[in-house]
């Protein structure tokens, strides 16, 4: 990775970083194969079928109520022992969901989805325990790189979908779910071989956290956060359902999941240097304005080639939003900051975006994919507006005058500088 090599332990730092880019792969694939399947397997097993997307929204409540223990448990034990707790949540979803296929137990499913909710908590840490790995000036690169693993994530699960779903008749996914388990401990038996340093020093010190969460940069990173996840997650939970109900197959909907996983993972490898060259500001726009391109392509039509687009530039635009709103956590907080601010910002996204996950599935039974689509598109405007009231880009700005001209930055007030 480019910068890493000046630093002294540089071979442990490169095998941290390959190893959180697997594990990343592996632990990512898990909530690829609940997304893939658990709208489907809700509307077989729900007594109501409103209640179709409830398991996917159940497993987002548990990425939200875990984000905070897991920070916890990493700041009290350390990040491996924050890992091992995901790795067995990751297991037990796998396990307790084939049983719920086994039984015909809605219910059992969904607290099925909330354990693997937990584990995409602790996955959710691996790019902040990456960036902590390396120098200041090489964080957002080591974000990015971990990211990537994503993009082998957006084709083993859904190819693990599509090669195991009938594998065990008459149970549709019974194998796609303990193939779910095997991964979990495969990413665990990864992550066992990462060397970090200790955290002690987290356990007290540091600002109060209003104080942090009071500064202008971290409310945009909040607000855009939040919205990024919140519409992704909005639209990629009704989308296979919707496939579905518009006559398209399983086989049609797990490829278009895939395209969508591969292209919010794939600009990983660039969008690092971007966001250095350009500011996470202007990054967070151009992932919102494709979001939008998103929410039109599914507004003018419903065929297979509309899914599948709306699927690839939804993916786009949460990897542009979403790193760059990560980017500007990063910097908000001191080293004895981190993991309470990084686990207080994955809890309020992810809060949010649970709430969107409820209302997609009746939303989609009651009125329609189309009036989905519409609903997306006012929290952009919101997210764009709140951005640049936050003062986000006034650095920038402030660089640019500078390149041009020392004698312009003198005119400029000092309280804009």
């Amino acid at each position: 990775m480019t910068g890493i090599s000046a630093n002294p332990e540089k071979a442990q730092i490169r095998n941290n970083i390959a190893r959180f880019a697997i594990a990343q792969a592996f632990g990512s694939a898990n909530s690829v194969i609940v997304y893939a399947t658990g709208a489907i397997v809700g509307d077989m097993l729900a007594p109501n079928k409103a209640l179709a997307t409830f398991p996917i929204s159940v497993f987002v409540v548990g990425m939200a109520a875990c984000t905070l223990p897991m920070g916890a448990i990493a700041r009290r034990y350390g990040r491996q022992a924050a890992f091992r707790a995901g790795t067995g949540a990751g297991l037990m979803s796998g396990l307790l969901s084939a049983l719920a296929v086994l039984l015909g137990s809605f219910w059992l499913f969904s607290a099925a989805t909330f354990l693997g909710g937990a584990y995409a908590a602790a996955v959710l840490s691996f790019r902040f325990a990456a960036a902590d790995c390396v120098p200041q000036e090489n964080r957002a690169r080591a974000l990015s790189f971990v990211m990537i693993g994503g993009v082998f994530a957006g084709v083993l699960g859904p190819q693990i979908v599509t090669h195991t779903m009938k594998l065990l008749p008459p149970y549709l996914f019974l194998a796609s779910y303990l193939a779910q388990a095997g991964l979990a401990v495969i990413c665990g038996l990864i992550l066992s071989g990462i060397k970090l340093p200790p955290m002690a020093e987290e356990r007290t010190g540091g600002r109060p956290l209003l104080e942090i969460v009071r500064q202008r940069k971290f409310l945009a990173a909040i607000i855009c956060g939040v919205i990024s996840y919140l519409l992704m997650n909005f639209i990629m939970t009704a989308a296979p359902l919707a496939m579905k109900i518009c006559g398209l197959s399983l086989n049609s909907s797990n490829l278009g999941l895939e395209w969508h996983v591969i292209a919010m993972y794939a600009p990983s490898l660039f969008t690092g240097s971007l966001i250095a060259r350009f500011g996470a500001g202007r990054m967070v726009l151009v992932g919102l304005a494709l979001t939008a391109a998103s929410l039109a392509t599914g507004i003018s039509g419903i065929t297979q080639a509309h899914f599948w687009t709306v699927l690839i530039l939804l993916g786009l635009g949460w990897n542009f939003a979403f790193l760059g709103a990560s980017s500007l956590v990063l910097e908000c907080h001191r080293p004895e900051e981190r993991t309470r601010v990084q686990a207080f910002d994955d809890f309020v996204v992810f809060g949010f975006v649970a709430v969107g996950s409820f209302i997609s599935g009746g939303l989609l039974e009651s009125y329609g994919w189309t009036i989905v689509c519409w609903v997306a598109l006012p929290p952009l405007v919101i997210a764009a507006v709140s951005l640049g009231a936050t003062g986000a880009f006034r650095k920038k700005v402030q660089d640019h005058l500078e390149a041009l001209d020392p004698l312009i930055v003198d005119a400029v007030p000092s309280e804009q500088k």
